[in-house]
């Protein structure tokens, strides 16, 4: 998988997690929301920084060889 970066540059990525669930306060630890909890503590303990990109949030982290992008869409599932 190719995602793009600043100038067209591309990194190449093993995997890509999206973790789905919805923006607002008012859904920050419902059950809807599992799949961002999941991601951020993927992102916690592995170190991945947060960064706007593909209308929402993306972090790279490394899983031993393997280079992973944790995904956070902000728009509303339903």
């Amino acid at each position: 998988m190719r995602l793009f970066g600043r100038g067209g540059n591309a990194s190449t990525l093993d995997l890509l997690v999206a973790g789905l669930g919805n923006p607002g306060r008012e859904h920050e630890r419902d059950r809807h929301n599992a799949g961002w909890m999941v991601v951020e503590e993927l992102a916690h303990r592995h170190g991945g920084g947060w960064r706007s990109k593909f209308n929402g949030r993306l972090a790279e982290i490394r899983l031993g060889d393997c280079r992973v992008a944790l995904l956070k869409p902000e728009t509303y599932m339903n």
